[in-house]
């Protein structure tokens, strides 16, 4: 039985079987107005020189972003890593935190394996990044899974309603 101090505080891995192609639900990551339709309210990303990319290109390494939430007020600023453009894409998320988005083909479906790590180990990261960012992830892994495959949309968009697990 693993102990509590044997726990992995720095990173997490989650997954997850859709059935749609793999390039689909890489587009879903990699073309802003693409992940709009399932995780966030608005994506604006933005050149090595800071202009604005096209919301319908995918983004490239080395691209900044801001995104923004429903229900939620604040706004997330960081980087793109590594974008492939067929299986894998890696940003900077949560401050320097680093989430990696891999996809593998399984017969008729694509396994989305995503990892958060290098989480800092302070109190408030070990809650609020560690447990906080797997139960969000959890949320929209599935709202992925259900906006792909059955084209539903799980997230709150009430403005009057904030705090909910679906916003």
């Amino acid at each position: 039985m693993m102990q509590m101090k044997d726990f992995d505080w720095s990173q997490f891995t989650q997954k997850i079987a859709i059935k749609a192609p793999m390039q689909v639900l890489y587009n879903a990551w990699a073309i802003p107005e693409e992940i709009e339709r399932w995780f966030l309210s608005k994506a604006n990303y933005y050149d090595q020189n800071g202009a604005d990319l096209p919301k319908d290109k995918p983004v490239q390494a080395e691209n900044t972003f801001h995104w923004y939430w429903y229900g939620y007020d604040g706004m997330e600023e960081n980087k793109i890593i590594t974008a492939n453009g067929k299986n894998h894409i890696q940003f900077h998320f949560a401050g320097e935190c680093v989430v990696d988005v891999t996809l593998e083909t399984l017969e008729d479906h694509t396994i989305v394996y995503l990892t958060q790590s290098s989480i800092p180990l302070d109190d408030n990261s070990k809650k609020d990044i560690r447990l906080g960012c797997a139960s969000g992830w959890s949320f929209f892994l599935l709202n992925l899974k259900s906006f792909y495959e059955g084209n539903f949309d799980l997230r709150n968009k009430d403005p009057k309603i904030k705090g909910v697990i679906n916003s």
